[in-house]
C-alpha cells in the first residue's frame, strides 16, 4: 500500500519533485479510406436488395386503396390521394371470396395439423423404437421427397374420384396428411435429445405416449413451430390441385378466386390487388412473428 506524506507526496519522494508523466493514449487510427467506401457500397447495396423486395409488397396495399383512375395514371400514383374502401367490397361481390377465404384456412389449418401429428410420431419410431433395417426404411421414407409432385398428381386425382371425393374437403387434404420432409426435420431433432433422459423416463414409469407428448415434444416446440410455419405456408399458396380436384366456385380456395378476378372480362386492379391484399394478410403474419422459430428450427439439427 502507498503512503503520503503530510505534503500529499507519497512516501519515500521528495515533496516537490516532478511526478513522472503518464504514458499517452495510443492513438486509435480511422478505418482507411477504401474501407470506409467499400462499407458504403454494401450499404448501398443492401438497401437497394431491400427496396426491391419491399416496394412490390408496399404497391399492392397502396394500390388496394386507390381509385381506378389512380392506378391507370401514369407515372403511376405512389400514394393513394383519397383512400377507399370500394376494391375490397367489389372483390368479395365479384366472386364468393368469403367463402374461398374460409376454405384456404380450414384446408391449411388441417393439413398443417395432420403433418405434424404424422411427423411426430413417424420421427419418433424411427428414434426411439426398435426396428430391423431402420436405415434402410428411413432411405425409402426420404425417396419420396424425390419425387415430383407432377408426376402423382393424375393417379392422386384418378383415386380420390374413384371413390367419390371430388369437390370436396376431404378431397382438398388427403393426399397432404403426411410428409416425409416433416419426419426427416423431426428426426433430426429429436436425435439429440439425451439418452440418460429416456432411460431416466422410463424408469420413472415414463411409457412411450406419456414421454412423447409430456418431455419430448414440449422440448421441441421450436422444431414443431418452424415445420407448422413451413407447411402452412405450402398449403396456404396451393393452386394447381385446388383447382382440378374442385368444380365449384363454392368449393375452391382463395388462390383460384384471385385467378377468378384476374381473368375475369372487367378485369379491375383493384379489385386483385384487394384480394391479393386479402392473401397476403396470413403470411405476412406468420413470417413476421415466427421468424425466429423458422431460424431456430431449421438449424435445431445442424449440431449435435
Amino acid at each position: 500500500m502507498t503512503t503520503l506524506t503530510d505534503t500529499g507526496a507519497p512516501a519515500g519522494r521528495p515533496a516537490g519533485a516532478p511526478t513522472a508523466p503518464r504514458p499517452a493514449r495510443a492513438h486509435r487510427p480511422g478505418l482507411p479510406l477504401r474501407a470506409r467506401l467499400g462499407r458504403a457500397a454494401v450499404y448501398l447495396l443492401l438497401i437497394a436488395a431491400v427496396l426491391t423486395v419491399a416496394f412490390p409488397v408496399y404497391y399492392v396495399f397502396a394500390g388496394a386503396f386507390m381509385r381506378p383512375d389512380e392506378i391507370a395514371t401514369y407515372p403511376p400514383a405512389l400514394v393513394p390521394h383519397s383512400v377507399t374502401g370500394r376494391n375490397f367490397s367489389g372483390a368479395v361481390h365479384a366472386v364468393p371470396l368469403v367463402r374461398q377465404y374460409a376454405n384456404s384456412l380450414l384446408v391449411a389449418a388441417v393439413i398443417t395439423a395432420a403433418q405434424l401429428f404424422t411427423s411426430v410420431l413417424a420421427a419418433y419410431a424411427f428414434v426411439f423404437l426398435p426396428m430391423r433395417g431402420r436405415a434402410v426404411v428411413f432411405g425409402l421414407f426420404l425417396a419420396t421427397l424425390m419425387v415430383p409432385w407432377e408426376s402423382v398428381v393424375i393417379p392422386n386425382y384418378l383415386t380420390l374420384s374413384g371413390w367419390g371425393l371430388g369437390n370436396t374437403y376431404f378431397g382438398l387434404v388427403l393426399p397432404f396428411l403426411a410428409s416425409g420432409f416433416g419426419t426427416f426435420l423431426l428426426r433430426q431433432s429429436f436425435r439429440q435429445f439425451p439418452a440418460e433422459l429416456r432411460d431416466a423416463a422410463r424408469i420413472d414409469g415414463a411409457g412411450h405416449w406419456r414421454f412423447l407428448w409430456r418431455i419430448l415434444v414440449p422440448l421441441n416446440k421450436p422444431v414443431l413451430a418452424a415445420l407448422a410455419v413451413y407447411v402452412f405456408l405450402s398449403a396456404w399458396n396451393q393452386y394447381f390441385w385446388p383447382l382440378i380436384i374442385t368444380r365449384t366456385a363454392e368449393m375452391q380456395t382463395l388462390q383460384i378466386g384471385l385467378s377468378s378476378l384476374r381473368d375475369s372480362e372487367m378485369a379491375d386492379p383493384g379489385l386483385i390487388l384487394a384480394g391479393v391484399v386479402l392473401s397476403l394478410l396470413p403470411t405476412l403474419l406468420l413470417v413476421l412473428f415466427g421468424q425466429r422459430f423458422i431460424v431456430r428450427g431449421l438449424t435445431a439439427g445442424a449440431i449435435r
